[in-house]
């Protein structure tokens, strides 16, 4: 059975679930580790490139070789934006512990006075998650394009 490159974005998308879900429970947060997430990101990608390497539809192209990536990714990045929202939205302590930390910096800082810390804080619990959410686009969409086009570069036949 041969699998399209969005099935293949799916599939990586729920790898890329299950990785992050069980480096957040068995590894401590300052953990290197972490960064697997992004390595099985990766790998989906370039298993997704390989497999159109080796088909019918290989025309030795560097542009079909990023489209099929990016069917791929593009996929893959969605599914980690809607999980990234919807971890964050069930965990809001990390919004208040973080917030915490921010305001410990906004002190430090001495340039504000107290109601203007607090109304920061404020905006800044609320607007938590859509960064997290922008932060995660953006990377998956960043890291999935630089090894998308990597990976098609050199796979592609030169003639």
């Amino acid at each position: 059975m041969k699998l399209s490159p969005l099935v293949k974005g799916l599939i990586t998308g729920g790898l890329l679930i299950i990785t992050s879900l069980a480096t957040y429970k068995y590894l401590p947060p300052e953990s290197p580790l972490h960064y697997i997430v992004f390595a099985v990101y990766a790998i989906g990608i370039v298993w997704t490139l390989l497999a159109w390497r080796y088909s019918e539809k290989y025309s030795g192209r560097f542009a079909d070789g990023f489209n099929t990536g990016f069917r791929c990714f593009v996929v893959a990045t969605l599914i980690m934006a809607a999980f990234v929202y919807n971890f964050n939205k069930s965990h809001p302590e990390f919004a208040e512990e973080s917030a915490k930390y921010y305001r410990e910096q906004l002190v430090k800082e001495n340039n504000k006075n107290p109601q203007e810390i607090d109304e920061a804080i404020a905006t800044y619990k609320k607007q938590y998650t859509l960064k997290l959410v922008s932060g995660a686009i953006f990377g998956y969409l960043l890291i999935g394009a630089a090894v998308t086009a990597l990976t098609a570069f050199s796979i592609t036949r030169r003639k």
